[in-house]
This record gives C-alpha cells, structure tokens and sequence, in this order.
C-alpha cells in the first residue's frame, strides 16, 4: 500500500511563480506541519512556484527532508493572453478536456504531466509522500480517480488543501483529509 497526500498550497499574494504566501499562508504552513507531524513522510515533491514551496518547509524541516522540486508540478498555463473572462474559459476546459487556449495548456495535457508524477512516485521506494501543487492542477489529478470532480469542486477547493491517495496495485481511493480552521 502506498500514500501519496496530495496539497494545494496555502494561501499566497498573487499567481506569479514568485508569488510569496501571505501571512495568513505562513501560519496555515505551520498548521500544515502540525497536521503531518505524526505521519511517516518519505519524501517530499512540490511545485517550483513560490508559495507551493513555501507551503511545505515548515515540514521538511521538521522532518529533516529535502523538497524535491519538479517542475511537471507547477499550475497549468490557461493562456498566455489576458483573459477577462478566464473563469468561464477555465470551465470551459473542464468539459473539454482537449480545449487549448492560444498560448495554454489543455486539460488532457496538464493532467497527463501530474499524472506521470503520480506513476513515478507510485513506482518509488517511498511508501508515504507528499505532492504539493496548485488547484487546477490537483483538480485534473482527483478528476482521474473521481470523474465527478469538476470545475464546480474546484471552486470548492481551500487554501491550503489535502486529499490523501491510497494505491494498492491496481485500485485507488482519494479521500479529503483537510478541514478549513
């Protein structure tokens, strides 16, 4: 049996991959840390962006382990354009998961990218790590093994977030693990 927790990152300043988590995101770090304090952690893989980093330190610290960053994890690119309407475009892209945007990434792509994390950690000695990512991103992944997972679930989705992935073999069950304080 292996555990993968997979984390949407705690609150943070803006959507830049410089983007920072604001204080509230510093303390909810902390509770994160507190949260996994007593769990077996293996190993540590996060997105490259900021505040997904910054949402996991406390931990690695605590559990003197290294974050490893990948960058298959950062958050999809919807479009390179400005667009005004982009949360219409992003529902848009949870029906049609070959929709690509002048500059984006589809759904397809975007979930086959952390899904190939997901197959390599799974292939892993590890028994139990962690994933840290960003909301449409993990969004894709849960939809993989919950077909009703939706744009709709994905407004739904907390800063940060937590959804342990339980893999025996051949079957998979995700649970949300997190409560908002």
């Amino acid at each position: 049996m292996k555990t993968i927790y997979l984390i949407r990152h705690c609150e943070a300043e803006g959507q830049p991959p410089e983007a920072q988590v604001t204080e509230k995101g510093r303390v909810q770090a902390e509770q994160l840390a507190k949260f996994f304090s007593k769990m077996k952690i293996d190993r540590i893989l996060s997105s490259p962006f900021q505040r997904a980093a910054d949402s996991i330190k406390p931990l690695a610290k605590q559990l003197g382990i290294e974050i490893e960053l990948d960058c298959r994890l950062e958050e999809r690119t919807l479009s390179s354009n400005h667009l005004g309407n982009w949360l219409d475009a992003l529902r848009k892209t949870f029906d049609d998961h070959d929709l690509k945007l002048e500059g984006g990434e589809s759904s397809r792509e975007a979930s086959s990218r952390i899904r190939a994390v997901v197959e390599e950690v799974l292939l892993s000695e590890a028994r139990a790590s962690i994933i840290v990512t960003h909301g449409n991103l993990l969004s894709l992944l849960l939809r993989n093994y919950n077909p009703d997972f939706g744009f709709d679930q994905w407004q739904k989705l907390s800063n940060p977030d937590v959804f342990m992935l339980k893999h025996n073999g051949n079957k998979a069950s995700v649970a949300r693990l997190w409560e908002e304080a």
